[in-house]
């Protein structure tokens, strides 16, 4: 009993999936890599005679910003690293960290979450309360992560946004996934961000749903059968043959590998699918929506 608890505690905070709920900033283990980048930043320029407003001349950044990269509340780009390198003479040592900072750039659940899906031979999804992060427009993930409260930093919402960018390229993968997707009607009506960052969306929807490897369908307010009220959640077959579950919700999101519990996820997630409109149906209504919006 007390292995089992150990491993559902170890479920919940495995990985995050929509991130609505998980607040990442730089609390986790990238906080300190960058942290450590921004101290060793400010070791050279110190070492070099430099004061931080003529580093920013050097390399064409404002004082403020090197201020902030040295006290490791923001992430330097490569061009910063490498003019940086050059300013103060560091021999490609800081020009080195380029690759340390690009994995730090992303919080570590998304990293996770990422590896995971590279790993999938088939993804399905149902989200009933915003459309999937994976579907996502940079301006509408932007205007939810706007909406959070307590509030993120701009800095933060930037960081978490390239974050939700830089999942996306699943739909890239060769050989491709397949990659299905279940959207709540109220969730492709909800106007996140304003009118137009939701038509945006809603053609966005309509560009990925013409992949050949790509299923989206819509769940109708109207439907009295709906097996999909417990929850947002995912199925992900891997290449090893392994199915896994990922469940999502207020302020708790973890993967579930129980055997048993995976299976009544996929049995939820095949029942939503039959229950919801047709892929061809589902772009009609999306269509319509967008010519409504």
């Amino acid at each position: 009993m007390a292995d089992m608890n150990n491993q559902d505690r170890e479920n919940r905070t495995a990985l995050d999936g929509n991130d609505e709920d998980q607040d990442f900033g730089l609390d986790d283990d990238s906080g300190a890599v960058i942290a450590a980048v921004g101290r060793q930043i400010k070791l050279w320029r110190e070492s070099a005679g430099l004061r931080a407003a003529e580093l920013g001349t050097a390399i064409g950044y404002s004082e403020n910003l090197v201020f902030k990269v040295e006290g490791g509340r923001r992430i330097p780009k490569p061009e910063f690293l490498d003019r940086t390198d050059d300013a103060v003479g560091a021999g490609g040592k800081i020009a080195a960290m380029k690759k340390d900072v690009e994995e730090a750039r992303y919080p570590k659940k998304v990293r996770d979450l990422t590896k995971l899906e590279a790993e999938a031979v088939e993804l399905g999804a149902y989200a009933g309360v915003v459309i999937h992060g994976l579907l996502q427009t940079e301006e509408y993930a932007r205007a939810l992560y706007r909406e959070r409260r307590p509030a993120y930093t701009e800095d933060n919402i930037e960081r978490l946004v390239a974050a939700r960018m830089a999942r996306q390229v699943v739909f890239d993968r060769r050989p491709a996934p397949l990659l299905t997707f279940v959207q709540e009607e109220s969730t492709l009506r909800r106007r996140t961000g304003g009118r137009m960052v939701l038509r945006r969306q809603l053609e966005h929807l309509l560009e990925l749903s013409q992949l050949r490897h790509v299923e989206i369908q819509v769940m109708p307010m109207e439907a009295e059968e709906h097996a999909g009220l417990g929850g947002s959640h995912r199925i992900l077959k891997l290449k090893d043959g392994k199915t896994v579950g990922h469940n999502e919700v207020q302020l708790i999101s973890g993967l579930i590998t129980n055997p048993r519990e995976v299976q009544i996820l996929e049995m939820r997630y095949n029942l939503i699918r039959a229950q919801a409109l047709t892929p061809r149906l589902s772009r009609e209504f999306i269509e319509k929506l967008l010519g409504e919006t």
